[in-house]
């Protein structure tokens, strides 16, 4: 297995080619191609940089907002906790719940959106 170049590095020097030679280069379209294309890698070293942690602490709160076993996949709780939603066996005042839903919503924000005002207002009121 190789060590060296990280995906997130090569994300990055691909981001930085794209942001710091093509961009300047091109016009019109193909430069608000290129301007999207530096934001979706952006997104990418987000996601590796934020999604192992988030999906962990995801899988925590849903094992034990649903009383499920630890072998239970992340995917499969989430479908879970829809359904439980959508039937009315959990609700708004089903402890954890919101919790839950704010932690994860911050998390995504964290990934998808991370100069979004919200989102610094919901980590300095303890949210995160």
């Amino acid at each position: 297995m190789h060590d060296q170049p990280t995906a997130g590095e090569l994300i990055a020097a691909v981001r930085s080619f794209l942001a710091e030679t093509a961009r300047p280069a091109l016009m019109g379209h193909a430069a608000f191609h290129a301007r999207v294309a530096e934001n979706v890698l952006a997104i990418v070293e987000r996601e590796l940089e934020h999604a192992p942690r988030a999906d962990g602490a995801a899988r925590k709160r849903l094992l034990a907002l649903l009383y499920e076993s630890d072998d239970t996949a992340l995917d499969a709780l989430n479908t879970q906790l829809s359904d439980a939603i959508r039937a009315g066996t959990l609700d708004e005042t089903s402890p954890g719940l919101l919790d839950h839903l704010k932690a994860t919503t911050i998390d995504q924000l964290k990934v998808d959106q991370p100069k979004y005002s919200g989102l610094a207002i919901a980590m300095k009121s303890g949210q995160d």
